[in-house]
């Protein structure tokens, strides 16, 4: 899609997807994420199949010490986690440890296949 900026008049593509939940008799919007087209941006070297196995084995190795701050540490200073058994994004380090620190109660074991 396509918006015109009103304001000034600026044109910016993007692309979206929405999630959608019936709730109270009627369709809502319940996840949407949307950005502005990658054309023209620069991007590096794809990733090999190997190097995604690689980097979800220090993920899950890290789940595997069942400590919360060594999950937390294989996030970035400002990573976002979206969790999988929570509906609360976590948006910081202390949140993102807190989630663990309940998840790894669970005892998960990550597999890819």
């Amino acid at each position: 899609y396509e918006f015109t900026m009103g304001a000034t008049g600026k044109k910016v593509k993007g692309r979206y997807s929405f999630i959608y939940v019936y709730e109270d008799g009627e369709w809502k919007i319940n996840h949407h994420h949307s950005s502005i087209m990658p054309e023209g941006i620069v991007a590096g070297e794809p990733i090999t199949k190997d190097e995604v196995r690689d980097l979800f084995q220090l993920w899950n190795g890290a789940l595997a010490t069942k400590d919360p701050e060594k999950v937390a540490a294989r996030y970035s200073k400002k990573g976002v986690l979206l969790p999988t058994v929570s509906d609360t994004p976590r948006t910081d380090y202390p949140g993102i440890v807190d989630y663990f620190t309940n998840f790894l109660k669970l005892e998960p074991q990550g597999e890819i296949e």
